[in-house]
Formats: C-alpha cells, structure tokens, sequence
C-alpha cells in the first residue's frame, strides 16, 4: 500500500498517547510500502503538538526529522527544511513551509501580523512586511 497518512495517524505514531491506536498506525506504517506525508499534515501535527500537548520546538524538530529519516517516507524535504529552519529561528514551522511554497509560486514579500514569523524570514534574507 501507498499510504496518505493523515495528521491524526501521525500524531498516534508520535506521541504513543493511545495504545491501541499507536499499535495501529505503528503497524500499518511499517507495512506500507510509501507513507506520503503532506506538507499540511507536518504543519497540523506541529501546532497540535505545541498547542495541545505542549511540546517544545526542539522536540517537534526532533520528531519531524525522524520521521525525514524513517525509510519508507515521502516528502517535501525542501518544504520540511524551510520549516524547520524557520521553526529554530522561533517562529511556527508552518510559517517557514508557508513562505517556501508562497515563493515557489512567485511570491516575493512575506507579509503578516505575527512578530516572529516576520523577524524569521527576515534573519533568513526573504523581503518582509509587518503589518501593524
């Protein structure tokens, strides 16, 4: 099977919250041939898992680079990566995911209310405007 994972598995698999469906997913992932993991899966689960669970940004990096590393997933690692990096400089990873696939569409200033997502692109050389 070629799987979707949607961000309710994902979070099963990560956070082992609930036995019976973390063996599940587990399971189910380790017999599919390709787990296809969506940009927009990545970001739900990492603002579920900050929002909800309180999890910090290290950890959520950790946890999105081990599932990079695990050998049956497919993603948008370029898409990942502007996440991540944007998630250690202390902004969401979705703003970074955002902001990379705004741009590969022709986008050229990223424009928001939100602070530090604004000061992170910046720190990484995008056009920015703060709207205030």
């Amino acid at each position: 099977m070629k799987m979707i994972a949607d961000t309710n598995v994902l979070l099963r698999f990560v956070l082992g919250d609930d036995p019976e469906q973390y063996k599940l997913a587990l399971d189910t992932m380790e017999k599919s041939e390709t787990v296809v993991v969506t940009n927009h899966s990545l970001c739900e689960m990492a603002w579920v898992l900050h929002s909800s669970y309180g999890v910090s940004r290290s950890a959520i990096a950790a946890t999105i680079r081990g599932l990079v590393e695990t050998r049956n997933v497919v993603l948008d690692s370029a898409a990942v990566n502007a996440g991540l990096t944007t998630l250690e400089a202390g902004a969401d990873f979705a703003d970074g995911v955002i902001a990379y696939e705004a741009q590969w569409l022709g986008g050229e200033t990223f424009v928001s209310f939100d602070k530090k997502a604004v000061a992170a692109m910046a720190k990484q050389g995008m056009q920015t405007r703060l709207l205030a």
